[in-house]
């Protein structure tokens, strides 16, 4: 059963001002969002071209419900709601509603904008007996929600320090009295009794009848250990030691789904980090300590939490500091801070990316074999070079050598040896019962804002790119050979040839590569052009978006790219005019041939990497047909080295000669294949090309030899 999580588009006539009627149209809401009406402020207004009206999408029942619409007064703006929210006789409910609609569309929220809305919010919740006036407290709850879907850019400009200070405090006096939850955040009261010896905090998200429910708040008395209930999202226990002599103490709970408020000088949102911040205030009453467990869920199991730390936010410093706090890790994140005070705790966490273990073992198996394969190769090339005579070794053996050294740095030091270090405290997600730790709480290096260098990995991650860019490279100019060989053979291969293809299949790449150190690197920012966790070329910016300003693409994705469509252009050149060619004068076995072209077609697709495109595939946003293709770049990519060595060694008469003489049992009868070819000759006199009438045949080794790179003449 699907249950439907959007209200439709609605129309409605609303009265928008002392009798006057309007029309309102609004377009499909999500459940749990506002949507803005179609219809703006007239442009002469102060409001001019924004929405005159929001309006609520709820689930009431399992049904999604459209609220009525929140009525824009057009002639108020920030700066007119700030000098009217000072006054004592001031309208909170009209002024909080219009704060909410001039905050409904985050993304064009500027540094000012944000500033305004938190001020007057924090002074809203300032007056007196405000959790008691439903509409305002919800109102003023709606626009921090949506403050927090602002960008993050916005909120890093020094003059919001204090006004975010100052809401988060504000938010932690108010949550003592109040009950609201919104999408971004969500805030609990409960009374604390003479009898309470511990209070605990949970936040839960829960899905039924098929679709998805809000945040799911609760408070529970005398509770003395954290639930293992792994739906449960965060929970904090206090462990009260004494109380006031009457119960009129409170305890209040404020959960963050992001850490937009609390911008820290020290610390930097790394772009594979999550954050949930939940703050806490206890009147009345002291606690020995509080815990915190963390439970994030995802909406797919490609993601694990690799690793975490707990901080708590110093407001004597306006920043997070990990003194007092200790984290354990078990099958949740959690902290253990000793404070008695008011606080806000963050849980950093970073995600992983963890594939699926098939394509982990066929990775490994792939990647091993290939260099097996591999190896084999360039000693047959380099061996038998004076026995094939004309068949030469440089570019096939370049290939395969960069191809090598790939593979060895890719399976040995893609992974930051140093992030393993940093994380070998993490336990195993089942392992229970383990103390807290207080000397391994600490954030990763890309959490910092000047990260120590990491040599090595910056080496590593410079290698993998020349080595991977000279294999496509040399793809390229092997393709560039074919070309001249089987379709222009008449011309001769121009002078230093050799010479000329060493230079473009070893400098280019490294060019790219120091061009892209020079504009990327730099002394403490080597994250710039690396990723943290894995050795390998930097892709997102700090909000998880791929990023043009990063070197994945520019300098890696664009030049493979083009490489990838020059070499799909010559293979089906060469198919059409040279192996598919239909030749009526053939008395050969039509299926050998058939076999033999098709093996001939599956040899220059491996060795100019066309089977890289399928890499493109695994963008497709449709989640089945992603895990195929990458279940399909994976074999086809991480063999490659070993289709080499099948299709460019195991074949080769010379090659199953050298094996049945020392294991006579694979000794096979030889079947020579005739590759069709023309003679032509040039009239002297009359300078012209004349096709000669007959045409002859000439047998080869194996179909595939034939048009291999490594047919050469007169040898190199």
């Amino acid at each position: 059963f699907c249950a439907v999580n959007f209200c439709e588009a609605s129309t409605c006539t609303v009265n928008i001002s002392e009798g006057i009627m309007k029309s309102l149209t609004f377009e499909r809401i999500i459940v749990g969002k506002y949507g803005n009406s179609k219809e703006k402020c007239e442009p002469d207004t102060v409001n001019g071209n924004v929405s005159i009206a929001i309006r609520m999408c709820s689930r009431e029942g399992g049904t999604p419900t459209l609220d009525s619409p929140k009525i824009l007064d057009c002639n108020e703006n920030f700066d007119s709601l700030a000098l009217q929210v000072q006054m004592e006789s001031s309208n909170v409910p009209a002024i909080a509603s219009n704060i909410q609609i001039l905050t409904s569309m985050p993304e064009q929220l500027t540094t000012q904008n944000i500033s305004a809305a938190a001020s007057i919010a924090v002074q809203i919740l300032k007056k007196p007996n405000v959790s008691e006036n439903s509409k305002a407290s919800v109102a003023v709850m709606a626009t921090v929600s949506q403050l927090l879907d602002a960008d993050e850019t916005e909120f890093k400009h020094n003059s919001l320090v204090h006004v975010a200070t100052s809401l988060t405090k504000t938010m932690e006096e108010f949550s003592l009295t109040s009950n609201i939850s919104q999408p971004n955040v969500a805030v609990q009261s409960a009374p604390l009794k003479l009898s309470s010896s511990s209070i605990l905090f949970s936040a839960q998200r829960a899905t039924a009848l098929g679709y998805y429910q809000p945040t799911k708040l609760e408070i529970q008395e005398n509770v003395h250990e954290l639930l293992d209930d792994l739906r449960t999202e965060v929970q904090i226990l206090f462990n009260i030691t004494s109380n006031s002599s009457s119960d009129n103490g409170r305890v209040g709970f404020v959960l963050y789904q992001n850490d937009k408020l609390f911008q820290s000088k020290i610390y930097q949102s790394g772009s594979s980090f999550s954050k949930q911040i939940v703050s806490g205030n206890i009147n009345g009453g002291n606690t020995s300590s509080i815990e915190i467990a963390f439970s994030p869920k995802y909406n797919t199991t490609e993601l694990q939490l690799h690793d975490h730390a707990c901080v708590f936010w110093d407001y004597t410093v306006n920043d997070w500091s990990t003194a007092g706090c200790a984290k354990r890790r078990d099958q949740f994140l959690r902290c253990r801070c000793n404070h008695t005070t008011n606080f806000a705790v963050l849980m950093a966490f970073q995600i992983k990316y963890k594939y699926a273990k098939p394509l982990e073992y066929i990775s490994y198996i792939g990647v091993g074999l290939s260099m097996a394969g591999l190896v084999i190769t360039i000693l047959f090339q380099i061996f038998t070079r004076k026995t094939r005579k004309s068949s030469v070794t440089w570019m096939l053996v370049s290939l395969c050598f960069s191809m090598l050294i790939f593979n060895i740095i890719f399976i040995s030091g893609i992974e930051n040896q140093n992030a393993r270090n940093h994380s070998r405290d993490t336990r195993s997600y089942h392992q229970q019962y383990l103390p807290y730790d207080t000397a391994s709480n600490t954030l990763l290096t890309s959490e910092i804002v000047d990260p120590p260098a990491d040599s090595w990995c910056t080496a590593v991650a410079v290698l993998l790119h020349y080595f991977l860019l000279a294999t496509f490279m040399w793809t390229a100019l092997n393709s560039a050979q074919l070309y001249l060989l089987l379709l222009r053979a008449m011309k001769p291969l121009p002078v230093h040839f050799l010479m000329i293809m060493s230079v473009i299949g070893w400098g280019i790449p490294a060019v790219v590569v120091a061009i892209t150190l020079g504009a990327t690197y730099r002394e403490g920012k080597a994250l710039n052009y690396r990723q943290e966790e894995f050795c390998w070329l930097a892709a997102l910016d700090h909000n998880q978006n791929f990023s043009v300003q990063k070197p994945m693409l520019w300098s890696f994705l664009l030049p493979v790219a083009l490489i990838l469509l020059f070499n799909i252009i010559i293979f089906i050149k060469i198919s059409v005019s040279v192996i598919w060619k239909k030749n009526k004068d053939l008395t050969r076995n039509k299926k050998d041939s058939f076999m033999k072209k098709m093996i001939g077609t599956i040899s220059i697709m491996v060795v100019l990497g066309i089977t890289w495109m399928v890499g493109y595939l695994m963008l497709i946003s449709h989640e089945e047909t992603s895990v195929a293709f990458s279940y399909l770049f994976c074999i086809l990519n991480t063999t490659q080295g070993l289709q080499i060595c099948i299709l460019y060694t195991f074949r080769s008469p010379i090659f199953k000669k050298k094996i049945s003489k020392v294991f006579p049992v694979f000794r096979m009868p030889e079947v020579p294949l005739y590759l069709h070819a023309k003679t032509y000759y040039i009239s002297k006199a009359q300078l012209q090309l004349a096709k000669h009438s007959q045409e002859t045949f000439r047998s080869t080794q194996t179909f595939s030899d034939s048009i291999s790179l490594s047919t050469f003449p007169n040898g190199s």
